[in-house]
C-alpha cells in the first residue's frame, strides 16, 4: 500500500470515528417541540436520579453549553465539548457531547496516526517556530531507519515513544544543512 492509499485509508478511519460519535447524537435529537420538551424532561429526571462523583459532574454549565439550542433556528448551534480522561495508566477516555469512548494503547496509536495524517493536510499549517510554553515528551536515541529515494531525497523514519513512527523526507541540500547543524551543536 503506497503513501496516498494509506492517507486515504486513515482519512476514512477518522471519518468513521467522527461518524461513530456524531451520528448517534444526530439520531437522538428531537425534531418537534413536543419531542424536545419530552427529551428535556427525561434528561432532567435522569440527572436528578443520577449522582456522579467526577469533577465534571458538578459543572453543569459545561454540559449545558454543549447541548444544541433547538428553540431558535437563528441562534448558532454550539459544538459539543471534548473531554479527555485517563482512568488508568494504559487507557484514555474521550467524551464528545454525551458519548464516551475508551481507548487501549493500540487504538491510541491508530488514532494518533490518523489524526496526524489528517492534520498534515489542514489549514492553517502547524506553526513554523516552536510555540512558547509548548510541552513535549522527547525520545532519547530513537530507533531510526533511512531509505534513499529515486530522486536523491532521503526518507528518515524515527520511532517516538508517544507518536510512534514519524517519517521525514529530506532533500540532499537539507541533509547537508542538518549534518552541519548537528556537528556544530
Amino acid at each position: 500500500m503506497n503513501l496516498h492509499e494509506q492517507l486515504g485509508a486513515l482519512e476514512m478511519g477518522v471519518d468513521q470515528l467522527i461518524q461513530a460519535v456524531v451520528a448517534p447524537q444526530a439520531e437522538n435529537i428531537p425534531e418537534t417541540p413536543e419531542q424536545i420538551a419530552a427529551s428535556q424532561a427525561a434528561e432532567s429526571a435522569t440527572d436528578a436520579a443520577h449522582v456522579d462523583t467526577t469533577p465534571a459532574a458538578h459543572d453543569t454549565s459545561a454540559s449545558r453549553a454543549s447541548e444544541p439550542a433547538h428553540t431558535d433556528p437563528s441562534v448558532p448551534q454550539l459544538q459539543p465539548t471534548l473531554e479527555v480522561g485517563r482512568p488508568t495508566r494504559d487507557e484514555i477516555t474521550m467524551t464528545i457531547g454525551n458519548q464516551m469512548v475508551s481507548f487501549r494503547p493500540e487504538q491510541i496509536s491508530k488514532l494518533i496516526e490518523e489524526l496526524s495524517n489528517a492534520r498534515a493536510s489542514m489549514q492553517p499549517e502547524q506553526p513554523m517556530g516552536v510555540p512558547p510554553g509548548w510541552q513535549f515528551v522527547s525520545t532519547k536515541n530513537p530507533v531510526m531507519a533511512v531509505q534513499k529515494q529515486s530522486n536523491g531525497d532521503r526518507l528518515l523514519v524515527m520511532r517516538h515513544t508517544g507518536h510512534g513512527w514519524v517519517p521525514f523526507t529530506f532533500s540532499p541540500d537539507v541533509v547537508i544543512q542538518m549534518y552541519m547543524m548537528l556537528s556544530n551543536a
